[in-house]
């Protein structure tokens, strides 16, 4: 489990013994606190309490520490996942259950990434640059759960990977939208000074300035499962 991170040591002060987990909760705390561009081997170690060099067997370089961090993320969730229950509510009773499921990963993973709104953007970045064989094993393993929900719901493998791409879009790209700055000044009281609307030509982007406010406004985990249940739906309709 990698939620709370932390910093510092063991009960009696004393640094605590390093692992792999305990590596990168700590890198994910430090992103979360002071970004990415605080996140050095040597700004780690100090708050692991130990040397620079003592943490290359764990992450041997910053782009394997970048990966830490979205590894850190998914085993975040995955730990989620397991202590969050398939909910059973009257309306839900109904829906089937690989759907279900679905929308319990889009939920959580939707939770995750605006809990971390400073390491999210990493898993964007980093799936258009790591081949799928090479993430890690907690991606894999969220990639290979959508697929079982997938196959329970009888899809083949062909139109599970159709639907897979899907998903993954719709759930990070909600989620990229969530996380946009929109917010350009936010000490400014009067809406539009808070948002910078007079930055914004109003001749040239008159419905862009009307739509700014709405847009500043995030979807929430309605939106969220709005959109998935109409690409599911749109799933559905097609399938052979």
């Amino acid at each position: 489990m990698v939620d709370g991170a932390g910093r510092g040591g063991d009960e009696d002060g004393r640094p605590g013994r390093l692992s792999r987990e305990r590596v990168l909760a700590a890198a994910l705390d430090l992103v979360d606190r002071e970004g990415l561009p605080a996140l050095t081997m040597r700004r780690l170690g100090a708050e692991l309490g130990v040397e620079a060099m003592s943490l290359y067997r764990y992450a041997p370089g910053k782009t394997a520490l970048l990966d830490g961090v979205v590894e850190a993320l998914f085993l975040q969730l995955e730990d989620r996942l397991a202590r969050t229950p398939v909910p059973k509510t009257a309306a839900e009773a109904a829906t089937p259950e690989w759907r279900a499921e679905l929308h319990r990963i889009a939920r959580i993973t939707y939770q995750v990434c605006l809990d971390h709104p400073e390491g999210a953007p990493l898993i964007f970045t980093r799936f258009t640059e790591v081949p799928l064989a090479r993430r890690a094993p907690a991606v894999l393993r969220d990639h290979e759960r959508v697929l079982d929900a997938l196959w329970d719901a009888g899809f083949e493998e062909s139109r599970s990977a159709t639907v897979l791409r899907a998903f993954t879009a719709w759930v990070l790209g909600y989620v990229s939208v969530e996380l946009r700055a929109v917010v350009d000044n936010p000490r400014e009281p009067d809406p539009a000074f808070r948002l910078g609307l007079y930055r914004m030509p109003s001749e040239e982007l008159p419905k862009l300035r009307a739509t700014a406010p709405a847009l500043a406004e995030r979807g929430g985990p309605e939106g969220l499962a709005a959109g998935l249940d109409a690409l599911l739906d749109r799933f559905l309709e097609s399938a052979p």
